[in-house]
């Protein structure tokens, strides 16, 4: 991502000026690091990572004092198109985010659960982890796995959405899961708990039932066990980091 810099940060420009829209990019500054400090005082067992993850949502919602819809990119997420996403998307109609949900073992005693390599960050970790937290709140469990890599949003969602309302409560249910002896998961599921954003976004949105739109791979194609981008393509999200391979598929199209 260094290497690229100068590049992922001129395709976003390029494509916010081209759409009309402004353009702003956060990085590792004295904000950054103030809310940081506060972030590590307050809720010490809380990794630098998620920190950064938990700084993006916070920023949408100073965002949203200012405006009425956001597109939210991950500095990885590319846009290699000229498509507007705010003529296709109606941020109205609820927030537009990708589901991950495919990619989730849902089944708790699959012999495939306790021999795939997760970690707290995988699909799998989020959908057990949101479940754990919706039913120590009396609710079904059910829910979806979101990647907040690319989001579009509005006021009205973000507010519905109300993230950090029982921040503190819902990060001692989080430490409570993590820990509890007495969990009614086997351990090859708790071990997957964690402190994540993405596992909260999920819960707030089944506890406050936000509407929602699924993004389509056109608008958020993730790039990630292989290289390979769809001419249809508006946006890439290159997980596996791959930046020569979308400049040059790029610079190919003539875009």
């Amino acid at each position: 991502m260094k290497k690229y810099y100068d590049w992922l940060k001129q395709m976003h420009i390029n494509y916010a000026r081209n759409i009309g829209v402004d353009y702003k990019l956060f990085e590792y500054d004295n904000d950054f690091k103030d809310y940081k400090k506060w972030f590590t005082n307050k809720y010490p067992e809380i990794t630098t990572y998620n920190i950064v993850n938990f700084y993006k949502i916070y920023l949408m919602y100073e965002l949203s004092k200012q405006y009425e819809d956001i597109l939210y990119l991950d500095f990885d997420a590319v846009p290699v198109s000229n498509n507007n996403f705010f003529d296709t998307w109606d941020l109205t109609k609820g927030i537009a985010i990708l589901t991950n949900k495919s990619h989730v073992d849902t089944n708790l005693h699959t012999k495939n659960i306790k021999k795939i390599s997760q970690s707290v960050r995988s699909p799998t970790a989020k959908y057990w982890n949101c479940r754990a937290l919706l039913l120590e709140s009396n609710m079904s469990g059910k829910n979806q796995v979101y990647n907040t890599g690319i989001v579009g949003i509005n006021r009205y969602h973000l507010k519905k959405l109300d993230y950090w309302n029982n921040f503190d409560k819902l990060i001692a249910n989080m430490k409570f899961l993590i820990e509890d002896k007495d969990s009614m998961f086997p351990t090859h599921i708790q071990k997957l708990f964690g402190y994540d954003n993405e596992t909260i976004w999920s819960y707030k949105m089944e506890i406050n039932n936000v509407g929602v739109q699924y993004l389509i791979e056109e608008w958020h194609h993730f790039m990630d066990k292989w290289n390979y981008i769809p001419s249809c393509t508006n946006i890439v999200h290159v997980i596996n980091k791959n930046f020569k391979y979308v400049k040059d598929w790029h610079e190919k199209n003539n875009i």
